[in-house]
């Protein structure tokens, strides 16, 4: 192995770049984010272990955030004899909707396909509206509505202003 670039493009700052999940049959996974989130296909990989995606917001290219789900072919696991428990029940990913009504949509859609969790309810202030929805492999997905997170980061770190 070399100590070269094997791509032309990457960060210029250490960064957040993904989450990963274990998944048991990655094409049902791959459907079922693309129906309940807005992450769509990015790439999709296989090796002799097994098969890997990645999905993301197709409108952030310039600071991608990826869930990447892996499906290891029996035998294959590089990690067993350890098990992958899914995330949850308060451990989850979080998608903020833009109106409280995007929320009930997405939980009336998810109860009528048997992946609702939680909810839709509403939380204290720093939680908002929320409901909770679980993937093929029982991961939680969070949607929320008015967490706050948007106005708190732009209270915290604002948008710094540039130099003249």
């Amino acid at each position: 192995m070399t100590n070269q670039a094997q791509h032309s493009v990457g960060p210029t700052r250490t960064t957040w770049t993904h989450i990963a999940f274990a998944v048991k049959d990655i094409d049902a996974s791959i459907a079922w984010y693309e129906k309940f989130t807005h992450l769509r296909l990015l790439s999709q990989g296989e090796d002799a272990d097994g098969r890997n995606a990645w999905l993301g917001d197709p409108s952030q290219p310039d600071s991608p955030f990826i869930l990447v789900l892996g499906q290891f072919y029996e035998g294959h696991d590089p990690f067993a004899p350890a098990v992958h428990p899914p995330m949850g029940p308060f451990a989850h990913i979080g998608i903020e909707a833009a109106s409280k009504e995007a929320v009930d949509d997405i939980a009336a859609r998810a109860k009528a396909e048997g992946s609702l969790a939680f909810g839709p309810v509403q939380m204290p202030k720093q939680i908002g509206y929320v409901c909770f929805i679980k993937d093929p492999d029982g991961n939680t997905i969070e949607y929320s509505y008015d967490q706050g997170v948007y106005e708190k980061a732009r209270e915290v770190w604002g948008k710094k202003a540039q130099p003249a």
